[in-house]
């Protein structure tokens, strides 16, 4: 059985500031929670491997289904303390790959060349691209065969610029989600802020901000299921 792999941010700080960010666990867990309820498995990489940082902030909006899956072993172990390196993972394993989000993906997901390289394989071999929130950033640098955007022409969505100055971060960032998915010719699409969002283009799947992790399980379930 094939399986979904899932993408960490390995980036602890913002820039070279030492506000702390990493990854938005809702993100992570929530997305993994509707894999295992419909019994997908999944593997965890990141661009370095082995330790995944937590954002702080994302602690303050945890429930009873994102603390179930993080407080197991196998999530603690494999998605967070040793999550696989790029160079450990075999895209013909996968029939999906998902990008997570948290501020720390804009540092180390745009130009990874292992990612991108699994990535692309995956998506050439009929498989499915997910991402959510700024997971986005991943998928803005992926080409197809012929060295175009993946995501040109493609109806895409993730963190907004409004709501990346309400969460007081547009001067820290290295980047605009919305400005770079338009800038790669992404027809952006999006939802009033902070709102459940999630909108598919074929083969590519992605969510608007942390609220959308299950809209986007949603959507790729409905496909493969």
């Amino acid at each position: 059985m094939k399986k979904v792999l899932i993408v960490e941010t390995n980036v602890a700080h913002y820039g070279n500031t030492d506000k702390p960010t990493g990854l938005w666990l809702g993100e992570s867990v929530e997305f993994v929670a509707d894999m295992q309820k419909a019994n997908i498995a999944v593997d965890y990489v990141s661009p370095k491997g082995g330790f995944v940082p937590l954002d702080p902030r994302s602690m303050k909006y945890t429930t009873p289904e994102i603390m179930q899956v993080y407080e197991t072993n196998d999530f603690i172990e494999r998605g967070m303390c040793q999550t696989l390196k790029p160079s450990e993972v075999n895209p013909d394993d996968y029939f999906a790959i998902y990008y997570t989000g948290g501020h720390g993906v804009m540092w180390d997901f745009p130009d990874d060349q292992g990612l991108q390289k699994i990535a692309e394989a995956i998506y050439q071999k009929g498989g499915y691209l997910l991402s959510v929130c700024h997971g986005i950033a991943g998928l803005f640098n992926l080409t197809d065969a012929q060295g175009n955007y993946l995501i040109q022409n493609k109806q895409v969505t993730g963190f907004t610029t409004a709501e990346e100055i309400i969460a007081g971060k547009q001067n820290v960032v290295p980047f605009l989600n919305q400005a770079m998915a338009t800038k790669r010719g992404a027809k952006f699409t999006k939802k009033r802020f902070y709102s459940e969002f999630a909108i598919q283009d074929g083969r590519l799947i992605t969510g608007q901000n942390p609220f959308s992790a299950h809209a986007v399980a949603k959507r790729f379930l409905a496909e493969v299921q």
